[in-house]
């Protein structure tokens, strides 16, 4: 017997919640008719329909865009600085797809590595996330290709599985999950049902020899040339985490505060020597290719990748980084 709940049944969830004044997040349709991970404002916002794919990651949600970390002023001549007070209000997030959610166990290693970044620990211990199993793949998925499925559990407290409009499976899998979801399911004979798994569009062993032993491939020339720069992969990316420290404010007072960043912009590596280790986009789009299927998994033991697509499905010239990791494999072969 499975668990199953009812989209009314989830409202009224997420309307106490909203009155408790947690944060609630989910899929919402903005004005351009696209559909964005947001705060929602009341239930009816939440769009839990298993073939939409929000255009951005909820990872802003555990890693900011923008968040200050210290506070700094002058008294005198004395210099002070206050640590900010780190997130501590509950949030539940709803709706999220598998490959979204697999990023955070991803992000986990990073942020909780050789230092603990407390700032992203609080939010983590202090979230409920509720995945949606995908109904469709696109051309641009390829979960499969690195090791995930439409219904992967990584990351996720708890799934919900379309078994019609209204009606969905509820599968648990952390004590969290367990606990928010207790007595507000009902037992049935129904089953919730998943995408047909999109086909391996690559061999990630693969690409990894290859990397490894093809540093100067001409392939980053070919295909960089395409790019623009603008750092939309990175930024829609799950698992992509750079960030820059700066100090805003004056010089009586301000902030220190931490920016995303992207790696795939010259001034990421540029030195105040002027000299930029990478001054070309074929050197940027490399790095970002060997550090998600070379360095990270060999330090980590994880691609740093869900195959969500975002990266291909949002780029401007269509490129990403799935049609260049086909290209490579192929190159393998």
């Amino acid at each position: 017997m499975s668990q199953i709940i009812t989209r009314a049944k989830l409202n009224q969830i997420i309307d106490s919640l909203l009155l408790n004044k947690k944060i609630v997040a989910g899929p919402v349709v903005a004005a351009s008719q696209r559909f964005f991970f947001r705060t929602l404002q009341q239930p009816e916002q939440l769009v839990l329909d298993p073939n939409v794919m929000p255009v951005n990651s909820m990872k802003e949600f555990f890693f900011p865009q923008h968040e200050t970390i210290c506070k700094y002023r002058y008294e005198g001549k004395e210099l002070i600085v206050d640590d900010a007070e780190p997130f501590a209000v509950d949030q539940i997030l709803f709706g999220a797809r598998p490959c979204d959610a697999a990023g955070l166990p991803i992000l986990d290693k990073i942020f909780n590595w050789d230092y603990q970044d407390r700032f992203y620990r609080l939010r983590r211990e202090r979230s409920i996330v509720v995945t949606l199993a995908c109904g469709q793949a696109d051309e641009n998925c390829f979960c499969t290709s690195v090791g995930l499925a439409p219904d992967t559990q990584s990351g996720a407290d708890a799934m919900l599985l379309s078994i019609d409009a209204e009606t969905f499976e509820v599968r648990t899998f952390t004590d969290k999950g367990k606990t928010f979801f207790d007595q507000q399911t009902v037992s049935s004979d129904k089953t919730g049902q998943t995408a047909v798994p999109p086909e391996i569009r690559f061999d990630s062993k693969n690409v990894e020899k290859y990397l490894t032993e093809h540093f100067n491939d001409p392939v980053f020339d070919e295909t960089s040339m395409r790019c623009v720069s603008c750092g939309v992969c990175t930024y829609l990316c799950p698992t992509c985490h750079c960030f820059d420290i700066v100090d805003e404010g004056g010089t009586a007072k301000g902030n220190r505060v931490k920016n995303w960043d992207t790696c795939q912009v010259p001034l990421f590596t540029l030195h105040a020597s002027g000299h930029n280790p990478r001054a070309n986009q074929a050197a940027r789009q490399r790095n970002r290719i060997q550090h998600k299927f070379c360095i990270y998994p060999g330090k980590f033991g994880l691609i740093l990748c869900t195959g969500c697509g975002n990266c291909t499905r949002d780029c401007s010239a269509s490129l990403g980084v799935r049609p260049l990791l086909e290209l490579l494999d192929k190159k393998s072969r």
